[in-house]
């Protein structure tokens, strides 16, 4: 089979399919010319992220292709039912992600509580001359042990989470309506492992009692938190977002901030990307990145090896 991938594709994966007897293609092809090229080249199978949209407009003029091998955590650049109907297999990496969302779930807590966000910020303009009087501003920060962090979704990333967190000192609750209870497992660099134990809290419980709250939920059609949730946390806390643009209030969150009902509020993901409201962008109590999530190297090497791993296997059942 004769694969192209748009957007890149880790060594790990292209190896796996070439040891295999396929061929694969790494070349940026503009959205105008993916159709010509495809059929000029007789491609069977699509790599590709967020940057290649595959509408129905678009897969309806690729006769030749059989499967699609998804390399972005979401599917919405892909009309997933319309694929179905022409029997093209459409294949995503589920495990991937989890631990680079993690770490940086972490790095901006850390960011925000250290108020390192603020730091970074000023000492490039002001180090030199203000050092003393910097060092008084960003002084008094908090330790992360002892504190509660509150998980709102317990699937594969806020089980990461939970698993950093404990390792460095942190009570961990959380929220899943899905689920009730669960065992963590924490791998050591000695293969040492230690089990934890975590039972489920009410979603109100969550609200006031964390000193942080971290989303890890599938995107939804309608907002999670908004001004009603924030008036119950505690206005020490701070909320974290590496999940969905969709499932929090901006507006609310800048708010709640500018009204001091809130500390501090860490945001990976955005309504509208790529291009964030101003008043997100420029709030000071915001520590803030480009929807970087699962953008490691790590990452795109376990989502190459998974996706050619599934390809491989379907291919294989089909001879």
């Amino acid at each position: 089979m004769k694969l192209l991938a748009t957007d890149g594709f880790s060594d790990t994966g292209t190896q796996l399919l070439e040891e295999a007897g396929h061929e694969v293609m790494i070349k940026t092809v503009a959205s105008n010319q993916l159709t010509n090229y495809i059929n000029t080249n007789h491609i069977e199978g699509l790599l590709v992220k967020s940057s290649t949209p595959l509408p129905k407009a678009v897969i309806s003029e690729m006769p030749s292709l059989k499967l699609i091998g998804n390399c972005d955590r979401s599917s919405d650049h892909i009309d997933l039912d319309f694929a179905k109907q022409k029997n093209i297999e459409v294949f995503q990496a589920e495990q991937a992600w989890s631990n680079s969302v993690a770490e940086l779930t972490i790095a901006h807590l850390l960011s925000c509580m250290r108020h390192l966000k603020d730091s970074n910020r000023e000492m490039p303009l002001e180090g030199d001359q203000n050092f003393k009087a910097l060092k008084r501003s960003f002084s008094g920060g908090s330790e992360l042990k002892g504190k509660t962090i509150g998980l709102i979704g317990l699937g594969r990333v806020g089980e990461e989470v939970a698993k950093k967190a404990i390792a460095l000192g942190m009570r961990v609750k959380f929220y899943d309506k899905s689920t009730t209870s669960a065992e963590l497992e924490l791998d050591f660099y000695d293969k040492q492992t230690l089990k934890f134990q975590l039972s489920s809290s009410s979603f109100d419980e969550i609200l006031s009692t964390s000193d942080v709250i971290s989303l890890h939920i599938p995107k939804t059609t309608a907002y999670l938190f908004g001004t009603k949730e924030f008036q119950k946390m505690k206005s020490t806390a701070g909320i974290i977002n590496t999940s969905h643009g969709t499932c929090l209030d901006e507006v609310a969150l800048v708010k709640a901030l500018d009204n001091n009902d809130l500390s501090f509020g860490a945001l990976d993901v955005f309504e509208d990307e790529p291009q964030p409201p101003i008043q997100l962008l420029m709030n000071p109590k915001l520590s803030l990145s480009p929807h970087i999530g699962g953008a490691t190297q790590e990452t795109q090497d376990r989502i190459a090896k998974e996706l050619s791993n599934q390809i491989l296997s379907f291919l294989n059942q089909k001879t």
